[in-house]
């Protein structure tokens, strides 16, 4: 597996914590325990994480890699994984939406359940077809030119150090919501 890869599926991973922690935000809401400026806080993680940060590289780098190595961008794997991309942008509006300016427990649930539920089949799909696959049909110097390209990406999208605020957050978030 390329080092390309093992940056994205280690991203996967944050996310699938990440996911973890929704799941019992999502609990919490339902039970009244949760409060908007905590859920909107999450929810700006996601956005930056799994959105601007580990989307944007997808899109922005690796995608139009496997176009260019003979992938249609139109009708195929690509085109599913954008229109997924589209579906996660829409459910993180949908809990949102919920959750501001007040919680609305069962519309903020019925969302989360729902992103999370699309998040761990997306991420799936990603790590058992389109990272195999991208890993044959890109060129291997290509793949090894993604990593500079996503620090590159990190920096002048999000700033300087923020990816690794990121993981910050995400391990603060963790030992809130997933204590042992």
């Amino acid at each position: 597996m390329s080092e390309a890869i093992d940056v994205l599926k280690h991203e996967h991973d944050a996310i699938l914590m990440a996911l973890k922690i929704l799941d019992k935000i999502s609990d919490e809401a339902s039970q009244g325990d949760a409060t908007s400026a905590d859920v909107m806080r999450f929810l700006g993680f996601l956005r930056e994480f799994a959105d601007t940060c580990h989307h944007g590289k997808e899109e922005g780098l690796l995608f139009p890699a496997i176009v260019e190595a003979g992938l249609p961008e139109d009708g195929g794997l690509v085109s599913a994984m954008l229109s997924e991309h589209e579906q996660g942008r829409a459910l993180v509006a949908a809990m949102a939406d919920a959750a501001d300016p007040v919680i609305s427990p069962t519309q903020f649930s019925k969302a989360a359940i729902a992103y999370a539920a699309h998040m761990r089949a997306h991420i799936e799909k990603e790590n058992t077809i389109l990272f195999p696959m991208a890993d044959r049909v890109v060129a291997s110097g290509i793949m090894d030119g993604l990593v500079s390209a996503f620090e590159r990406h990190e920096e002048n999208v999000m700033g300087a150090g923020r990816h690794e605020q990121l993981h910050d957050m995400l391990k603060e978030l963790k030992a809130k919501y997933l204590k042992p």
